[in-house]
Order: C-alpha cells, then structure tokens, then sequence
C-alpha cells in the first residue's frame, strides 16, 4: 500500500533552504519516491497555515522510512533544519 511523507514547512532563510530543495529528487528515486505536492503557497481554510506542503508517495511505509533514514538524505536534512522548522508525518493510503 502507497505511504505519504507529509510535510509542514516554515522557511526563515529561503536562500540556505533552496539548497536542500534541490538537493532532494535525487534522494527520492533509490526508493521509488515522488512529489505529488510541492508548494510555494497555500490557501488555508482552518488554523495556522504553514509556509509550505510537500507531499511525498512511496510504494510503501518502509520505503517511506528507508529514505528517510537513508545516508544520503541525512546528509542533506541539516540543511533543512538549520534554514527551516518542519512537522512532518508519513502516512499509509487507503485501502478502501
């Protein structure tokens, strides 16, 4: 079953976060990722809106968490944090 890394991002340096930004694509195929949603800007319709949402697909819940325990994201995740503040979720589909 497909699984979703969620991903709520608040940017306070936009120009050490675009280094991570482009970074990340390659990371993502060794386990079948791929971005579904990868926005700049959001309409909110209840609460406090964040800055950006990424939403990630990956085949499965353990591809999900292999990428994001893989060395080669890992590598890059500092640049994330120390240019961002984040939550972020991973989230199986539905089965129906």
């Amino acid at each position: 079953m497909a699984a979703y890394v969620i991903n709520e991002i608040w940017v306070n340096d936009p120009a050490t976060f675009q280094t991570y930004v482009v970074q990340v694509p390659p990371t993502l195929e060794p386990f079948g990722g791929r971005y579904l949603v990868r926005s700049g800007a959001t309409e909110t319709v209840e609460g406090e809106p964040p800055g950006r949402i990424v939403i990630l697909e990956f085949p499965d819940r353990a591809a999900a968490l292999a990428w994001r325990s893989s060395p080669a994201y890992c590598a890059i995740l500092p640049i994330r944090d120390a240019s961002s503040t984040s939550r972020v979720y991973v989230v199986e589909g539905y089965a129906g």
